[in-house]
């Protein structure tokens, strides 16, 4: 697809003449003139241009001077991928698309490594080799045969001296609103309903925003400490939605799970895209064409449980430094006290808060508490970097403009939970059901809030989003406010345990993997016949995203590995 007439999503110019031709002659034309008054010769004019844009938009466009640039949104809710054939510029929303141009690409042995350590396989890099995706909030200038990349936005967060909590909490209602307001398109009214408070939250907000009816649509699962459906009937009582439920069952794992798995444009692992899938195809089979989803609430407003337990990781860091290294640290690596379980815990406490951030995070990444060498064979090792995932990461963390870590880890999981993992869940997902989806939570307005909210609002000691929880009280159902969160979670490990048609295509997936040179038959074998059975909760998340693999291998690479 040539790149001058690449533009998808739903732009917003600030500039109202901007706005004006994009409404009458289209998007290309409006990106077209914004970017020609950037000079030539200057990134930076060109950053600042994209900052007058809002919304979700992927766009590629060649100037006047020969120039092309393209751009993503803030959390790449659209996708653009590149790649330079014979010094020629091609762009698609699909990096399998610029695969297929001749001549052929590889696949990429590190982005197997990426995908196994993330569950999916992080902007630049795809699964194809020679073939890039354009990270979130990027920008990129082709010339002359080279392309230059950079970030056009970085998270900036500036806290007022004297918040008013009586007035934010205000202005955030009436934000909330026009954001809803905003995505909605004249169709049906329709959003998902995890029975959490984000998307119970925009269920109401459609009521205020459109004055009708909101339909929402729920998925459960017959799986103890798996099924939530009673909070999302809880709030479509209240806001007085029309409501529509369907329970996932092995089944219909069986049944989609490859196609699933072959219809996105390299492996992904999010394991809640089966129920995504599910819900928007109810919705789809409901006359919808467009879902709201409530992603983004927890990331922009301190809503996941990891932040809390980060904060009592750096509470280790108050301690006296000549405390902690005559007597905390020196007791506590003693192998003979470290056998009584409360020392063995402080022990692991200790470890974990001597750990800087993001490096932290690693200590609970599954391919690394399993082991690389365990799961990997040696030749595969030996032609990956397994740093590489640690240095982007360390990278993105150090991009934020921010002095407070509740805000940087924020600005981080934007980055790695919501452009890499739950927006090209839901978007794919719905996608594949035939759905248009719209993030209120994402908005630009709401963003902007977010990055002026002090971070005390957001994690107030170890409560999370304290402040969005304040501002919604007598909006939101108590319950809801003070629900443990959930979301669509699959209990994949424990029905591989129980339904034998779900194990067996597991299993024939992962042996089938096996023989590919890429992990180790060995490894396999006990993660089938020992480590599942054991615990299928927590291994059943590395025999999802190995079949999710091996599935998608068998669309596209079939041959990978193999004489």
């Amino acid at each position: 697809m040539p790149a001058a007439t690449f533009a998808q999503g739903s732009p917003r110019f600030i500039d109202a003449r901007l706005q004006q031709v994009c409404t009458q002659q289209g998007p290309l034309a409006a990106w077209s003139r914004l970017l020609a008054a950037a000079p030539a010769a200057t990134a930076a004019a060109t950053a600042t241009a994209l900052h007058e844009v809002h919304g979700d938009f992927a766009i590629a466009v060649t100037l006047a001077d020969g120039r092309s640039v393209l751009a993503v949104d803030r959390f790449a809710v659209r996708s653009l991928c590149w790649r330079i054939v014979d010094g020629l510029l091609h762009v698609a929303s699909r990096a399998d698309e610029l695969a297929a141009i001749a001549p052929a690409v590889g696949i990429d042995e590190q982005a197997i490594y990426d995908y196994l350590y993330f569950h999916v396989i992080p902007a630049p890099r795809t699964i194809h080799r020679g073939v890039q995706r354009l990270p979130a909030g990027h920008f990129a200038v082709f010339a002359n045969g080279r392309i230059d990349i950079a970030p056009y936005w970085t998270p900036r967060f500036d806290e007022p001296a004297r918040p008013d909590l009586d007035a934010l909490s205000a202005e955030f209602r009436g934000l909330l609103r026009d954001a809803v307001a905003r995505q909605l398109d004249g169709s049906k009214a329709a959003c998902f309903l995890s029975g959490g408070t984000d998307s119970s939250t925009v269920a109401g907000m459609i009521g205020q925003a459109s004055g009708t009816q909101a339909h929402t649509y729920s998925i459960g699962f017959e799986a103890e400490g798996y099924d939530e459906m009673q909070y999302a009937r809880i709030a479509a009582r209240h806001f007085g939605a029309k409501h529509h439920e369907y329970y996932v069952t092995p089944d219909d794992l069986v049944r989609s799970m490859a196609d699933v798995a072959a219809s996105y444009d390299q492996p992904f692992g999010n394991s809640s895209v089966l129920p995504a899938y599910y819900c928007a195809k109810m919705a789809r089979n409901d006359g919808v064409s467009r879902l709201l989803a409530g992603d983004g609430g927890d990331e922009l407003f301190g809503g996941n449980s990891r932040y809390a337990k980060q904060r009592i990781f750096g509470w280790y860091q108050h301690v006296p430094a000549g405390l902690r290294r005559a007597l905390i640290e020196p007791t506590l690596s003693s192998k003979t006290l470290t056998k009584l379980p409360l020392m063995r815990k402080g022990a692991s406490y200790v470890e974990q808060a001597r750990e800087p951030m993001p490096e932290r995070l690693q200590m609970y990444n599954l391919l690394l508490r399993v082991g690389p060498a365990q799961v990997f064979t040696p030749e595969f090792l030996s032609r990956v970097d397994g740093m590489a995932p640690l240095r982007q990461q360390v990278e993105v963390w150090q991009q934020a403009d921010t002095p407070q870590w509740v805000n940087r880890t924020l600005a981080f999981d934007w980055r790695y939970t919501l452009a890499e993992a739950d927006l090209p869940k839901v978007c794919g997902s719905a996608r594949l059901a035939g759905v248009d989806v719209g993030f209120p939570f994402l908005d630009e307005a709401l963003l902007a809030f977010s990055m002026r909210l002090p971070a005390s609002y957001k994690l107030k000691g170890l409560s999370l989003r304290w402040f969005f929880k304040h501002a919604l009280r007598g909006f939101l159902p108590e319950a809801i406010i003070s629900k443990k969160k959930q979301g669509f979670g699959l209990p994949f490990g424990v029905w591989a345990t129980r339904h034998e048609p779900l194990h067996r295509l597991a299993s024939d997936a992962l042996r089938s993997l096996a023989t590919r040179g890429i992990v180790r038959p060995q490894f396999i074998e006990t993660l089938l016949t020992e480590l599942l059975p054991a615990h299928p909760g927590y291994y059943g998340e590395m025999v999802w995203i190995l079949c999710m693999l091996e599935l998608w291998l068998q669309r596209h690479a079939p041959h990978l590995g193999r004489s």
